[in-house]
């Protein structure tokens, strides 16, 4: 048998596993367990019984596993029912600094204790106080120093004291700025204890059913990280459950730009796609921002398994109750001989369904778009029901479309989720946007953890960063996924320079192993590209403007009139398509400029020089991007000039002199 990758996604309602060949990245088998909320274990327990009821079903060795990953609510719910234990903070400083720091490493209903390090750390007064913090009732500690980011000793030294579980504020933000690093220290240590459990739980179970592969879980920015890395981070698995969707919609469903709607029988998760890459925002807990990137995904309560509130035969709402929290069956899956006289009954504000023999049904979204009509509901409430559900769930894309700088033509929303089919359709229909329902939609996840790459986010403070720092940055993001698995050749970085905040980030992606070959790949003619890019750019005359050999970007030239129609002017809308036919890349009016890689620095130069503005705001450049093999490269976000050279000629040098260099240049809004 060939290799598998195991994904498991833990949702609201059900626990999903599926088995991927390793090969041909074709399903092999699927399982599916409720999901133990309640259980003593939490959901760890149901990720274990969904494994062993996968391997057993589909008659898959333990041997034959390459990869396993799962996604987690266990974090994401803690915090939102409350369930977190205290914790004991270890504020540190020496000299001027300690009054400073004393006060912003006290954080609400935490217990604090402050040393003064002028004279170094002396163990036995550090453990006096990690005891008298335990015995205050703390069950994990935060060790918090000013400028730990820059030399972090004194907080390893503290947690490597500590007696309870216990993390520095350097392992969880390399920024600059006590009180915020402090506190969002505080939320991972509060379900420290707790993921801690759950974590030593699951690897135990893979291990005793001899899985050799490292257990991997889903971050919060749609990649994957180490089950070591969750027992000292586990702040990074919030949204792990609505990321393993995400990963899936880049990695399966191969969204370049669009919108995905993930619906299940609660609730549905919203999150947009942009240049291949999923969106990203600063974490807010309890109305306070933390050091914590997280994906750009919005949840909202109206799904496949939503209840709707009717008075006086008018359907006033939709959720955000669902059948499955009141325990009920759905009728349109229900025997109907059993179901006699129907009536509208009310339970807890909702309306339900009433038999003569006291049994009660849920009418639900998904029941009203496949029965229409049943007993007291009618066709026009059925129609309500869809119609105010989607009214919903398109308040949050036409924000997404807002937010993000959409062109609603060029993009589509695509439905993964069990409940996909029931209420995307209607969106898009309101929306009057394209559609797709994503192949093996009900289990979507649970293959966006199989296929998930490894990630990390890597953010430091630097004033005026040098092309030294930015490389370096770059590197140690790279360098602490390849310690987590990623295969070098399969790593990719991008580097953002916020010059306003003087922070300097890197986001790392790759995958574990080297792939044969590509994901699901199937090549299409360039004839067939050439139409879908035609589509695309929405004008007769387009034309290939030049090719990486993996990669092929096209471009038209078209007038654009303007004031009364006495001025012309041209913009030249491009897209770069790949050999599937994906577009990656789709901008309005772009410059496209054909290089070899000996002469790129100097091309990318002129080119730069050429379209930058000078004028009250200052010096603006525009948007570039660098395209070679089956690469892009956005160099955007860097700050200036050299930066940019410095990142070009990382990031081609191990491509041949004579290999073809594409480079795209857009002007700002």
């Amino acid at each position: 048998m060939p290799k598998v990758r195991i994904g498991i996604d833990v949702g609201g309602t059900f626990t999903h596993a599926v088995a991927v060949n390793n090969e041909t990245y074709e399903i092999i088998g699927k399982s599916m367990v409720p999901t133990t909320h309640k259980h003593a274990a939490g959901v760890a327990a149901g990720i274990v019984e969904s494994l062993f009821k996968l391997l057993k079903e589909s008659n898959i060795s333990p041997s034959d596993v390459s990869f396993i990953a799962h996604s987690t609510t266990q974090a994401t719910n803690a915090l939102l029912e409350g369930d977190v234990d205290k914790v004991g903070i270890i504020g540190m400083g020496s000299g001027l600094e300690a009054v400073r720091a004393k006060g912003e490493t006290k954080i609400e209903n935490c217990s604090h204790r402050f040393y003064d390090t002028s004279n170094g750390i002396d163990e036995i007064e550090i453990e006096k106080l990690i005891n008298e913090l335990i015995e205050d009732g703390s069950k994990a500690i935060v060790a918090a120093e000013a400028f730990s980011v820059d030399n972090p000793e004194n907080e390893q030294k503290v947690t490597a004291l500590s007696t309870v579980p216990a993390c520095g504020t350097n392992e969880i933000s390399g920024l600059y700025g006590l009180k915020m690093r402090t506190r969002t220290s505080v939320v991972n240590a509060s379900i420290l204890p707790k993921m801690l459990e759950a974590a030593n739980m699951t690897d135990k179970s893979i291990k005793e059913a001899k899985i050799e592969s490292h257990l991997m879980i889903m971050r919060n920015d749609g990649g994957v990280m180490g089950i070591d890395e969750v027992k000292k981070r586990p702040i990074f698995t919030i949204l792990s459950g609505p990321a393993a969707g995400v990963a899936a919609a880049l990695m399966y469903a191969k969204i370049s730009d669009g919108i995905f709607v993930e619906v299940g029988g609660t609730s549905t998760d919203i999150s947009a796609i942009k240049d291949g890459r999923s969106s990203i925002k600063t974490a807010e807990v309890g109305g306070r921002k933390l050091f914590l990137k997280t994906l750009d995904v919005r949840t909202i309560g109206v799904a496949g398994g939503s209840l709707p509130k009717i008075k006086n035969g008018k359907v006033i709402d939709i959720g955000p109750r669902s059948a499955h929290i009141l325990g009920l069956p759905y009728i349109c899956f229900s025997n109907s001989d059993e179901i006699t006289n129907p009536q509208l009954v009310e339970l807890d504000g909702y309306s339900i369904i009433q038999s003569d023999n006291g049994k009660k049904y849920a009418f639900t979204t998904t029941c009203a778009q496949k029965l229409k009509q049943f007993g007291p509901i009618t066709e026009k409430m059925s129609e309500d029901m869809l119609n105010i559900a989607s009214k919903k769930i398109n308040k949050i894309v036409e924000e997404f479309i807002r937010d993000y700088k959409f062109e609603k033509q060029n993009i589509m929303l695509v439905g993964g989720g069990g409940g996909a089919q029931i209420l995307v359709p209607e969106s898009a229909r309101n929306l009057n946007m394209e559609f797709k329902i994503a192949e093996n939609a009900p289990v979507i996840s649970a293959i966006g953890a199989a296929l998930a790459l490894v990630s990390e986010f890597v953010e430091r403070s630097i004033i005026n960063p040098t092309e030294a720092d930015i490389l370096k940055i770059r590197q140690e993001a790279e360098a602490k996924i390849v310690k987590m698995g990623a295969n070098p050749e399969t790593v990719e970085v991008f580097v953002e320079v916020d010059k306003h905040k003087n922070i300097v980030s890197a986001r790392a992606q790759g995958s574990t192993e080297l792939r044969k070959r590509d994901l699901l790949i199937k090549e299409i003619s360039a004839q067939e590209r050439l139409k879908i890019a035609s589509k695309a750019i929405q004008y007769a005359e387009v034309s290939l403007k030049g090719s990486t050999g993996s990669l092929d970007c096209y471009g038209a030239v078209v007038e654009k009139k303007g004031l009364f129609g006495l001025f012309k002017e041209f913009i030249n809308p491009v897209v770069v398509i790949d050999a599937e036919g994906i577009i990656r890349f789709r901008r309005p009016d772009t410059n496209v400029l054909i290089s070899k890689k000996t002469h790129v620095v100097e091309n990318f130069k002129k080119i730069i020089e050429g379209f930058t503005n000078y004028g009250d705001a200052g010096m603006v450049m525009p948007e570039s991007f660098v395209v070679f093999k089956n690469r892009i490269v956005n160099l955007s976000n860097l700050s200036d000039l050299p930066q940019m050279i410095a990142m070009i000629e990382f990031e081609t040098k191990s491509i041949l002199p004579e290999d073809p260099v594409l480079i795209l240049t857009t002007k700002r809004n």
